[in-house]
């Protein structure tokens, strides 16, 4: 499960481009696109700009670049022309990345327009729990110490933790060792060690965490239609602390703010 450093420089390599593509999305004005215009906005630019592979695509079974999950969708939301980006939405854009055999992950959930307030309160207390996860990451804590760091947020401020889908490792394969849940107990579960890289992507909800698979077998939805939340980044363990591999340069402040220890 650990990677050796030039892995680690491909993996980072690969994470930097992947940032690449949320700045770009951080650009868009979002409402009134549908998310198959994202998906195809977001294909082109990681092929024909970053030189890059959309690993998502094909993956699976799967036929698209990225995953759009819209309000009450948990995640695997699946692009579609008809479904189309409005004021007050929030929408989680999941995308992976791959170059010179190495892959990325990350996620964001961005708001629409003028989105109300308890939409931004979950949005950002999502975005918290990322971080409270990635803050536990450092040599000889365990992976119970990320889980237990997410939940306590989120039962804090009122939210529940979904518990069907969690960070897995990764690199040349997409879905890797070892598996990284977002609840659990501090103490427990494997030893991180250096050279260990895997994803944290918290899934929290404004409801219960009971969830469901929609007909098409991809789209995951809260059972009791409340909305819901995630972010995700690629991380590994250094010598001393985490290093996010597909941090974007506009969350300096925040790996500051949380006293992120690289």
């Amino acid at each position: 499960m650990t990677k050796q450093p030039e892995e680690l420089a491909l993996l980072a390599e690969s994470g930097r481009l992947l940032a690449c593509v949320f700045a770009l999305l951080d650009g868009t004005a979002l409402a009134g696109l549908s998310t198959l215009q994202v998906d195809t906005m977001v294909e082109h630019f990681i092929v024909d700009d970053l030189k890059a592979r959309p690993a998502s695509k094909g993956q699976y079974g799967y036929g698209f670049v990225l995953n759009s999950s819209v309000n009450a969708v948990v995640c695997h939301g699946v692009p579609s022309s008809s479904n189309v980006l409005r004021d007050g939405d929030i929408v989680n854009f999941d995308i992976t990345l791959e170059k010179n055999g190495y892959i990325a992950d990350s996620s964001k959930t961005y708001l629409v327009g003028a989105v109300k307030p308890a939409a931004k309160r979950l949005v950002q207390t999502t975005y918290e729990a990322l971080w409270m996860g990635i803050r536990a990451v450092r040599p000889g804590a365990r992976l119970g110490d990320i889980g237990w760091a997410i939940e306590r947020h989120a039962k804090r401020n009122g939210y529940s933790v979904v518990r069907d889908y969690c960070g897995h490792g990764i690199g040349r394969e997409m879905h890797e060792e070892p598996q990284v849940l977002h609840f659990g107990k501090p103490g427990t579960g494997l030893a991180l060690r250096e050279g260990m890289v895997f994803t944290i992507e918290p899934m929290l909800n404004r409801g219960r965490r009971d969830v469901r698979t929609e007909a098409d077998g991809w789209t995951v939805v809260t059972n009791d239609g409340s909305l819901s939340a995630q972010f995700e980044h690629t991380v590994a363990v250094t010598a001393s602390g985490v290093s996010v591999l597909t941090l974007r340069p506009d969350e300096r402040n925040m790996m500051r703010k949380m006293k992120v220890v690289a």
